[in-house]
């Protein structure tokens, strides 16, 4: 069976949940579009979160890869356009590093463009009542760290597509906010999508209501 690898992050900034972290959980093991989830939680660490990535990518051998990150104060699950080649951290992550204008990989090109079909994405989310919009930055810290070395790592393998997708707070954390079921179902069909569409739609890019 073809196996999709689905990535969440550990909490950080002090805080004791992630809701990437509690979806991949949630969603490890599930049979979607017949491809078998396999979900593993990275360190919200650079450098450190890319050699993991890459383990389980050598590991599972998937044929989509899609990462999850918390984006708190977005009010809704947004997949990410692009990754760029920068790591500019406001604050530290959980191994005390704070790169400043540094690249994620020194020479490397300014960005990649996500592989997963976000539009339609959005669009099949929207269908559904979840709130959701293309987003156009991925922000600089640990998140767009790991989507530009994901990119990086399966450039030129026609074989893997991948992406990255910021889901927002749970209730328990502040506003705005998704439930975990909502967010759960989200990114359910976000995998139906992408297992089943390997190319996008020239179509609006939504917007959250």
């Amino acid at each position: 069976m073809k196996r999709i690898l689905l990535t969440g992050f550990e909490p950080f900034d002090g805080a004791t949940v992630n809701p990437s972290e509690q979806i991949t959980r949630e969603l490890h093991g599930n049979i979607i579009a017949d491809y078998e989830i396999s979900g593993e939680v990275l360190p919200c660490e650079f450098r450190r979160s890319i050699r993991e990535l890459k383990r389980h990518i050598k590991r599972i051998s998937p044929s989509l890869v899609i990462c999850l990150g918390q984006a708190g104060g977005r009010d809704g699950i947004t997949p990410e356009r692009v990754a760029i080649n920068m790591d500019d951290a406001r604050i530290a992550d959980n191994a005390g590093n704070r790169p400043i204008d540094r690249p994620v990989v020194q020479g490397g090109p300014t960005a990649y463009w996500s592989t997963l079909p976000i539009k339609m994405i959005v669009e099949k989310l929207q269908e559904h009542r979840i709130r959701a919009v293309v987003s156009q930055t991925a922000g600089t810290f640990v998140c767009n760290h790991v989507f530009y070395g994901l990119m990086h790592a399966i450039h030129g393998l026609t074989a893997i597509r991948g992406g990255f997708i910021h889901v927002p707070w749970l209730p328990t954390q502040g506003r705005p906010n998704l439930s975990l079921k909502s967010m759960v179902r989200g990114i359910r069909l976000a995998i139906e999508v992408s297992a089943t569409c390997a190319r996008d739609r020239k179509i609006s890019g939504g917007h959250l209501h």
